[in-house]
C-alpha cells in the first residue's frame, strides 16, 4: 500500500478541496435547503471514480447508488449521508457554518464530522486506488442517502425493494471517531436504536386565567407526577419490563468495551461537570455509555414561557421523551411498555405521539470482516484501535440491514470534540487524511 499512501499524500490538498466543496453546499434536509444542489455534487464525485450512477428516487430526496461491478468475487459497500443538520444557533459559530474554514490544522463547517468528511474519504480511497493500480481488487456499492438526518425513512424501502443493489458481503458504515489526546481510532460494531416518543396531557379546552387553577386541573403538574414515576431520584428507570428483553454482554464484548479511552476528569471539565450519572466511575461508567439503556427528557413545554409575566393556566402540556436502546429492545415494545406503565400508574388520559424510531444493530465481533478491517487500520495508525460494541449514538443500520448476515463496522475521520449536531462542527485535516488510506486498505484486504 505503500504506493497508494504516497499517491494520497501527494494528492492531499486536491482531496481537502473536494471536502472543501462539499462542505461549503448546504444541505439541510430538515430544511430541504440545498439538498438538490449536493446531490448533484454526490453524483459528480461518484462520476471522478467512474461508478455507475443511478438516483433511487423517494418521496423527499434520493438515495444516490453508486456501482463498480469489477465481476471479482467480494463486494464491499459503502453507507453514507449527503444531509446534514440545521446550522443554528448561527451567533455561537466562529465562522461561516457553510464556508470552510481552517483553523490550527482542523477544518470547520457544518456536516464535515457529520458526514461529508467520512463520505469523501471512501470516495477519495477508491480514486486513489485506481490511480496507482488501475483496476480494484474487489466490487464496490455506494449507498448515499439524503435523509438520515430526519430519521432515514425510506432506508428500509431501498432495502427491501432493490435487494440486488443491497447485496453485498460487507459494509463500511458512518461513523466512528479517534480519540484527542490518545489518539485510538473507535471502530464501531453496531449502534444503539431510538424510541422517540412525545407524552401529551390536556386540560381544559383553551387556556384560562390561572385563578381557575383554585378549581381546574393544570395538565402541567399532571405530567410531571406521570414523570416522576418513570424515574427515581437514583436515576434508575423505573418502567415496568423495561429491561426483560435486553441480551447480555459477551466476554468479548466487555474486553471490546474496556479497552476504550475515557479520560474522565478531560470529559467533566469539558462538560462543565462535577460527576457522571450515579457517580459512576472506570469500567462500569465505559459499561453504561455503550451498553445501558437510557430514558431521557428531551424538552417539556407547556403555558407561557416567554418573556415578562402571564398569569396563565395552560390547557396542554407536553414532553419529548428519547429512549436509546440496546440489542433486543425495539421502540415498539418500549411504546408498548410505556403505555401499560402510564395506564398502571393512573396516567391513562396521557397520549403518546411516537415521532422516530430506531432498531439496536450490532455486528458479531466474531465475523472475519471484524479482523479484515482491524489489520487494515494497523497499516495506518501508530495506536491499537477501541472496539466498541456499538457507538453511544444512534444510526438507521438495522433499517437496511435487518434479516440479512451482512457484517457493517464503523471508522471514521471525526473526533471526540468534532462537535456533532453542535457550532464549530470540525475534524483534523490529518484524520481526513488518514480515514482515506485505512479506506484504501480496506479495499485492499478484503478478498
Amino acid at each position: 500500500m505503500e504506493k497508494v499512501f504516497q499517491y494520497i499524500d501527494e494528492n492531499s490538498e486536491q482531496y481537502l478541496n473536494w471536502l472543501i466543496e462539499a462542505c461549503n453546499q448546504p444541505s439541510v434536509s430538515a430544511q430541504n435547503r440545498g439538498m438538490i444542489e449536493m446531490k448533484e455534487l454526490v453524483k459528480s464525485f461518484l462520476s471522478k471514480v467512474s461508478a455507475e450512477i443511478e438516483e433511487i428516487e423517494t418521496e423527499r430526496y434520493p438515495i444516490i447508488y453508486g456501482e463498480i461491478n469489477n465481476g471479482k468475487e467480494k463486494t464491499l459497500t459503502f453507507y453514507n449521508h449527503y444531509d446534514v443538520q440545521p446550522d443554528d444557533p448561527i451567533e455561537e459559530w466562529l465562522s461561516e457554518p457553510f464556508k470552510v474554514e481552517i483553523r490550527e490544522g482542523k477544518i470547520f463547517a457544518r456536516g464535515v464530522a457529520d458526514n461529508k468528511g467520512n463520505l469523501l474519504a471512501r470516495i477519495c480511497a477508491v480514486h486513489a486506488y485506481q490511480q496507482v493500480y488501475g483496476e480494484l481488487p474487489i466490487n464496490l456499492k455506494f449507498v448515499f442517502e439524503g435523509e438520515e438526518e430526519v430519521g432515514s425513512p425510506h432506508l428500509e424501502y431501498f432495502a427491501t425493494n432493490f435487494p440486488e443493489k443491497l447485496k453485498t458481503d460487507a459494509m463500511i458504515w458512518e461513523g466512528g471517531t479517534r480519540g484527542v489526546e490518545d489518539r485510538r481510532l473507535n471502530v464501531g460494531l453496531g449502534v444503539k436504536g431510538i424510541s422517540y416518543l412525545e407524552l401529551v396531557c390536556r386540560g381544559a379546552n383553551t387556556d384560562l386565567h390561572s385563578s381557575e387553577a383554585a378549581i381546574i386541573e393544570n395538565p402541567a403538574w399532571r405530567l410531571i407526577w406521570a414523570l416522576n414515576t418513570l424515574k427515581d431520584k437514583e436515576e434508575n428507570i423505573l418502567i415496568e419490563g423495561f429491561f426483560d428483553d435486553i441480551a447480555p454482554l459477551s466476554e468479548k464484548e466487555k474486553k471490546y468495551i474496556q479497552s476504550m479511552h475515557f479520560d474522565e476528569e478531560e470529559i467533566k471539565e469539558l462538560y462543565g461537570i462535577k460527576s457522571f450519572l450515579k457517580n459512576v466511575t472506570g469500567e462500569r461508567l465505559k459499561e453504561v455509555l455503550t451498553a445501558a439503556p437510557t430514558c431521557t427528557i428531551c424538552g417539556i413545554s407547556s403555558g407561557y414561557i416567554g418573556e415578562g409575566s402571564k398569569t396563565v393556566l395552560p390547557s396542554v402540556a407536553k414532553v419529548k421523551l428519547d429512549f436509546r436502546l440496546v440489542p433486543n429492545q425495539t421502540p415498539e415494545r418500549v411504546k408498548e411498555l410505556l403505555r401499560n406503565h402510564l395506564d398502571k400508574h393512573g396516567f391513562e388520559d396521557i397520549g403518546i405521539l411516537q415521532s422516530h424510531g430506531i432498531h439496536p444493530f450490532n455486528t458479531n465481533p466474531e465475523d472475519p470482516f471484524v479482523d479484515v478491517v482491524l489489520d487494515s487500520i494497523s497499516e495506518v495508525y501508530e495506536e491499537k484501535p477501541v472496539i466498541l460494541r456499538n457507538l453511544a449514538g444512534s444510526s438507521p443500520m438495522y433499517k437496511m440491514l435487518k434479516n440479512t448476515n451482512i457484517p457493517a463496522v464503523q471508522i471514521g475521520v471525526a473526533n471526540q470534540q468534532s462537535n456533532y449536531h453542535a457550532p464549530n462542527e470540525n475534524i483534523y485535516i490529518d484524520d481526513y487524511i488518514q480515514g482515506i488510506k485505512v479506506t484504501a486498505s480496506v479495499i485492499k484486504n478484503f478478498r
